[in-house]
């Protein structure tokens, strides 16, 4: 003991990412028991099998389907609702935020349902609050409804994005979880790239189309409620409530054998040790006065605020309208190029799932990073081109006073474009471009200018340009190397960092933050673009995601392998900002050079 002892103290005086190995491999030498029969056991249930696991797991990731399936609708529902109900760039934002808005509030609260209620009722009720907001979007008459619905899919959306990934990684045997919880986000992007083929196959409808597009979500919805009327409780919360024949069994039926009797006592030990050890209070409370709890939230939402804040949400929200911004003119080519950015988001994601466990989520994270923050680099150098080779304008009307002499004043389409009040008008001759005049927008629809001219294209929120390829390519690029990584890994530690009494409030703070700043991003991002110009905008979340990656250098853990209930010691010791530091002193080195 003595010894064990004096291990445990040598390992405080170490960094956080040096931690894990030995004080883990300590813990369970203490812990387990000396005869031969352990190994056999932990052998056998490793061996269960895990048919019935990945069957909870596709019918939890259906909350993930969701909240892809509306990210990715909304992109292409946008520019058909936009001509029809004639919204302006304030509208645009409000009913994409709304819901980020509402989904915000409701993982936030989800963290005390979760406690009270358990993970299957709080999935059951997030398919129905989202069924009955499918519903409202696809019948709405005008844009008040559609806020409304908007707001009701944003509730379902928050309860089912904090409580799926904790129901997953609490039923999924420890060799499994990684890759099992990872598949959540690898619905997410599956729901994505369906949206976005559902819309292009409605944007040939005349009128209307966003209709389907919209309320088609009720479908997963009731197919996910009707699955989970036949799943199991998470064992780990029938633990907690007392229910412990009931966890027994649930245990056995998901691990696929009888002999489970010694991660069913770790799991009983833990819990009665967190409850000797916890006391009273708020849970938000002890979690901030628990030194490893503690240190686990910081690492959990800051890797959440750090995943929307390298703009994913808004590349996905608006990656129809980056590619018109970036010259693409007609809407249907806009909405089946961002089904082609959304495949490429799933496809990188299943690279995902196979690298979990077998590179570990910290060095998975801090590759994607790198690529992230490149790529967004490349989609901002596409706009500075298009910026710098923006054409001129060649006409300005005699009569300054004519609808609005502020849009006269411009003389390149570049800064034309960035006025929400002006729009660039012009003839083409082959890809030269001619008798073009910046003129005001028609304030009942932005589609076309306030004066009649029937000839000429009419360009608002873009320039025409022989770049866009470029702006795809960083698209394309982008997702390729934030899927694997940035994607899922946010909420894959996030399933697993916390203590038992804790996990329901971990989770529900770090998606809390997660969708808290992807409202800050896509409720800004068109008027970032504004005043920042698009360039200027993409520059700024490759820097945000270099920032990231110092931080997920210094702080984070690796995780791969360990039982839920070792991972708790991984932040028994002070967050180790060493790392953080040296690589800061090195990039002033590099700059100064």
């Amino acid at each position: 003991m003595d010894k064990v002892i004096r291990n445990t103290k040598l390992e405080d005086e170490r960094s956080l990412i040096r931690a894990p190995s030995d004080l883990i491999i300590n813990k369970r030498t203490n812990a387990a028991p000396s005869d031969a029969n352990s190994g056999e056991s932990n052998t056998a249930i490793q061996e269960g099998s895990p048919k019935f696991a990945y069957i909870l797991a596709f019918f939890s990731a259906l909350g993930g389907f969701l909240f892809g399936y509306d990210t990715g609708v909304v992109s292409g529902a946008m520019l058909l609702l936009k001509r029809e109900m004639n919204l302006n760039a304030l509208w645009q934002e409000l009913l994409v935020s709304s819901t980020v808005g509402a989904a915000a509030l409701s993982a936030l609260a989800g963290g005390y349902l979760n406690g009270l209620f358990g993970r299957k009722i709080c999935i059951l009720l997030a398919s129905s609050i989202f069924s009955f907001g499918g519903i409202i979007l696809s019948i709405a008459p005008n844009k008040e409804v559609l806020l409304f619905g908007r707001l009701v899919v944003g509730l379902g959306i928050g309860i089912a994005s904090m409580t799926v990934p904790v129901y997953i990684a609490e039923v999924s045997p420890p060799h499994l979880r990684g890759q099992l919880v990872t598949i959540n986000t690898l619905f997410i992007t599956g729901g994505q790239f369906i949206a976005s083929v559902v819309d292009g196959a409605f944007s040939y409808l005349s009128n209307g189309g966003w209709r389907y597009m919209l309320g088609l979500s009720a479908i997963p919805a009731v197919l996910q409620f009707l699955g989970f009327l036949f799943l199991p409780e998470s064992p780990r919360w029938l633990l907690q409530k007392g229910r412990s024949q009931q966890a027994h069994q649930v245990l056995m039926h998901i691990r696929g054998t009888e002999n489970v009797e010694e991660e069913y006592d770790s799991i009983k030990t833990t819990i009665e040790e967190e409850e000797k050890e916890s006391g009273g209070g708020p849970v938000l409370w002890r979690i901030l006065a628990s030194g490893p709890a503690r240190r686990a939230l910081i690492v959990g939402c800051g890797l959440q605020m750090f995943q929307q804040l390298s703009g994913i949400n808004t590349v996905m929200y608006y990656s129809a309208t980056i590619l018109q911004m970036a010259g693409v003119r007609d809407d249907r080519m806009a909405i089946w190029l961002a089904a082609v950015t959304a495949f490429t988001n799933f496809l990188f994601t299943l690279v995902g799932v196979w690298l979990v466990e077998r590179v570990g989520r910290r060095k998975l994270t801090l590759g994607s990073i790198i690529g992230t923050s490149a790529s967004l680099f490349v989609l901002a150098l596409g706009f500075l081109l298009s910026a710098h080779a923006s054409p001129p304008v060649t006409f300005h009307p005699s009569d300054p006073t004519f609808f609005n002499s502020t849009c006269t004043h411009y003389g390149f389409c570049e800064y034309c474009m960035l006025d929400p009040n002006c729009g660039f008008c012009y003839n083409e001759n082959g890809s030269t471009i001619l008798n073009s005049s910046c003129e005001h927008v028609n304030p009942a629809n932005t589609e076309e200018a306030a004066s009649e001219s029937t000839d000429a294209f009419w360009a608002y929120n873009y320039c025409p340009t022989t770049y866009s390829w470029i702006v795809l390519l960083g698209l394309i690029l982008y997702l390729a190397f934030f899927a694997p990584g940035m994607g899922p890994m946010p909420w894959t530690v996030n399933s697993e960092i916390y203590p038992l009494w804790a996990r329901s409030t971990g989770n529900a703070c770090s998606a809390g933050v997660n969708w808290i700043c992807n409202v800050l991003v896509s409720l800004t991002f068109l008027h970032v673009a504004q005043y920042l110009t698009y360039y200027g905008a993409f520059f700024l979340y490759s820097g945000l995601a270099l920032l990231s990656f110092l931080f997920v250098l210094g702080c984070l853990p690796e995780t791969k392998g360990l039982v839920l209930e070792d991972i708790e010691t991984l932040f028994s010791t002070r967050l180790s900002f060493r790392l953080w530091y040296r690589a800061v002193d090195l990039s002033i080195t590099f700059f100064k050079l």
